[in-house]
């Protein structure tokens, strides 16, 4: 049919469906709050009503509205061929024969070469999870836990016992973070029931925090890294201003909300001590009870149950809220530096609609790998490999690092990779 036409469609005895056919420029039209479509595989889906029943919420499927989907459909499931019974209800045509299969300006050889190369990491097996790995990073995580009790219980709580208990404690939450990380992206194990109750376990019971929240932000991260309005890790709130667009339109805005020339000062105040303690903790909250979150809400009650049925012995209650408070300004300081330097010395900027390989690759960057790199960043330093397959385990990626580099090469695509000294650096410059 012409461009913008329909043709129908019989299958069997089935009743007669009409589907439209569509070009680019009519799909890119469609990408309103109250009007979303988008393209996987060159089908059409209309995702309107559907996006706010999105299991992973609303936002990340809507910034795609307009667009091609195809990559990030494939990235973000484990199992596509039963996610595809849900898309049927919603297809509402294809695209136009004499339209190429990407949108915009994207580089089809690109696009094709990228998606042959997941298709061999498919066939090297590296996406299948070693389930013993997974149960031993959560065995040491439960072992720091024990350790620190054990060391009040036994030692006391000298100054000296406290800090010690501190910097285990800092460990565990901070592996634990990882740990969830790896449940909230993948299947461990084969039943999927049992990876959504240890995600919950590990970051609601072992971290005191929300599983769906930390879905709802993290997954539109990797849908759009670095992109503004898109990306919520680089939502600064008017504290910083990040990326080469951002001061230039703040300066011709005039936003003078802080002295922007002294925050890489400023950082060390208010951005690695205060991201977890203060802004996530009330983010948390905020969300489980506005979303009336109250299965999530029960399991970071129980991390706060169990911590204070530990340590409200040796400290009080008192005693024991700032001790976790300090615990959790450890653990922030971590955090952000794990982080942060695989994404904000890279490019910050608006929507540029790139292909996933060169969208991933301008907002990411490697460290260089070691033992101690490996488990100090929970493998967060090969962050290339798990930008571009966010369902791979963690313990595969140095496996495909070699097979994306040469990728990378081929196209003239940088594939940056630099020291973990270096990565500390560039944060702050």
């Amino acid at each position: 049919m012409g461009k913008g036409g329909e043709k129908t469609e019989q299958s069997g005895e089935c009743s007669t469906k009409t589907f439209g056919v569509y070009t680019w420029e009519e799909i890119q039209k469609h990408n309103l709050r109250t009007d979303k479509w988008l393209v996987i595989e060159r089908k059409v889906y209309n995702i309107t009503e559907w996006s706010k029943r999105h299991p992973g919420g609303t936002r990340v499927i809507t910034h795609y509205a307009g667009e091609d989907a195809t990559d990030a459909f494939q990235a973000f499931h484990p199992e596509p061929d039963f996610v595809r019974k849900f898309l049927k209800p919603l297809l509402i045509g294809e695209l136009d024969p004499g339209e190429p299969s990407q949108d915009r300006d994207k580089n089809g050889e690109i696009l094709q070469d990228f998606r042959q190369l997941r298709e061999t990491v498919e066939k090297m097996g590296l996406f299948e999870t070693n389930a013993m790995f997974f149960i031993m990073q959560l065995g040491h995580i439960i072992l720091f836990e024990i350790l620190s009790w054990l060391l009040l219980y036994f030692l006391g709580t000298g100054w000296i016992n406290t800090l010690i208990c501190a910097v285990l404690l800092t460990t565990s939450q901070s592996q634990a973070g990882w740990l969830q990380h790896d449940f909230g992206h993948l299947s461990v194990f084969k039943k999927s029931k049992w990876n959504h109750l240890l995600h919950k376990f590990v970051i609601g019971h072992i971290k005191g925090a929300s599983a769906n929240w930390w879905n709802h932000r993290h997954f539109q991260h990797h849908a759009k890294p670095n992109i503004f309005k898109k990306d919520p890790d680089v939502n600064m709130l008017h504290v910083f201003v990040l990326g080469k667009t951002q001061p230039v339109e703040y300066g011709k805005k005039k936003l003078k909300y802080l002295p922007y020339n002294h925050q890489h000062e400023y950082f060390f105040l208010i951005g690695p001590p205060l991201l977890i303690p203060v802004y996530f903790h009330i983010q948390i909250m905020h969300t489980m009870i506005s979303r009336r979150d109250w299965v999530d809400l029960v399991w970071s009650m129980t991390y706060y149950i169990r911590y204070f049925s530990m340590y409200a012995p040796f400290y009080g209650v008192l005693g024991s809220i700032a001790f976790i408070s300090f615990v959790r300004f450890l653990e922030s300081h971590w955090f952000v530096w794990v982080t942060q330097m695989n994404h904000i010395p890279m490019d910050i900027d608006s929507e540029k609609y790139r292909d996933w390989l060169t969208m991933q690759l301008s907002a990411t960057c490697n460290i260089e790998q070691s033992a101690f790199n490996d488990w100090f960043s929970g493998h967060l330093n090969f962050q290339i490999e798990h930008h571009l397959f966010p369902t791979m385990p963690r313990h595969n990626y140095w496996k495909a690092s070699p097979l994306v580099k040469s990728l990378c090469e081929k196209h003239g695509i940088h594939y940056q990779e630099k020291t973990l000294w270096q990565g500390f650096k560039d944060i702050v410059r």
